[in-house]
Formats: structure tokens, C-alpha cells, sequence
């Protein structure tokens, strides 16, 4: 059974996943926050990020929450005293002492002032992660099993997205991360530090 899109979001990451033959989504934060994206132009095929039945176009698509949640699994430093969690004026960011210091975003209460990114004294809240709107992904698991690709894949100039086994042999700098996602991303690493 695989870990909601809302549970993922709020929190309840699964931070031993397991390996399975299921297609999961794939992206690539070196590029998706790097020099080579410089502005998220993907579509979104999620319901309730289309206007007027029609795709959007890019001004709220559900990425900007998979590359927040992957930003916070393997970019952030898990600071023993972290300034982004103390500078949120409306405690929206919480640092959880039972998910290794993972960061979670409590949407429903973030004003988007970007204070927390300012604070980050590593730069690894990016403000762009830190939206008007409220993104979600729902990774597209129900209309996959009819065989459609996500949109998001599709329409990503870079090259930063596609599907993969969740049992394929990883690659340096690639991890699972949850139930859903299959990330490269060259983090800073705890150990080496």
C-alpha cells in the first residue's frame, strides 16, 4: 500500500521505503534547482491545479511539493537549532525530532513571507519552494494504472523528470525517498561534513 500524496505532505514520510517493482516518479533536484531550470514551466495534470478544464500553465502545479519534500529529505542540514523553524512568524514550519529533524511545511498555516528561507544559513530552503498557493502532488498513481504518463514528465524542458522502477539499481547520488519518489539530487552529506 503506498503512502498518500496529503500523508507525504503533512509529514509521514516513510524514511525506510522499500523497494518495489512500481513506477515511481523520478526527478532530478541538480537540475530541477539548478542553474539549468531557471523557472518551472511544467504543466500539471493534477484535478484541482487546471483552470477552466484546461491544463495550468505552470502557476500552481503540484513539482514545486515533490522538490520541497525532496529538498528537505536530502539538502537540508537538520541544524541542532534550526534558525528557518525559529524565524516562521506563524509556526509553520516544524523541525520533527522523530523523523531524524525532518522539516515539514504546514501549508494550511504558511503566509509565504520566506522568512524561513532567509533564515536558512545554508540556503536550502529555496523561496521559490515557498508558494502563494498550496501545491500538491498526487504523483499521478491513479491515472497511471490507465496507462497515462504524467503530464509533468511531458512538459519538462530539462529533462528533470520520468518514471522508474522502485527496484532498479540506484546510482551514486540516487535515493529513494518515500513510497513514491526516486530522487538524485548531489546533497550534502551529515557523515562527510
Amino acid at each position: 500500500m503506498s503512502t498518500s500524496a496529503e500523508q507525504i505532505h503533512n509529514g509521514k514520510l516513510r524514511l525506510q521505503p522499500k523497494k518495489g517493482k512500481d513506477k515511481r516518479l523520478f526527478i532530478d533536484l541538480d537540475i530541477c534547482a539548478g542553474a539549468e531550470c531557471p523557472q518551472c514551466v511544467i504543466k500539471c495534470s493534477y484535478p484541482y491545479h487546471q483552470q477552466d478544464g484546461k491544463d495550468n500553465d505552470a502557476g500552481n502545479n503540484g513539482i514545486l511539493s515533490v522538490a520541497e519534500l525532496a529538498t528537505y529529505a536530502l539538502v537540508c542540514r537538520r541544524c541542532d537549532e534550526p534558525h528557518c523553524v525559529s524565524a516562521c512568524p506563524v509556526e509553520a514550519l516544524e523541525q520533527q525530532e522523530d523523523k531524524d529533524k525532518m522539516l515539514v511545511r504546514h501549508n494550511m498555516r504558511c503566509i509565504s513571507c520566506r522568512s524561513c528561507s532567509h533564515a536558512c544559513p545554508y540556503g536550502t530552503i529555496y523561496p521559490e519552494l515557498v508558494p502563494q498557493l498550496i501545491h500538491n502532488c498526487d504523483f499521478c498513481l491513479d491515472r497511471r494504472k490507465e496507462k497515462h504518463q504524467p503530464l509533468c514528465i511531458g512538459t519538462c524542458p530539462y529533462g528533470a523528470l520520468s518514471l522508474k522502477e522502485g527496484d532498479t539499481e540506484l546510482d551514486e547520488n540516487t535515493f529513494l525517498v518515500g513510497d513514491n519518489l526516486i530522487i538524485h539530487s548531489t546533497h550534502w552529506d551529515r557523515e562527510k561534513a
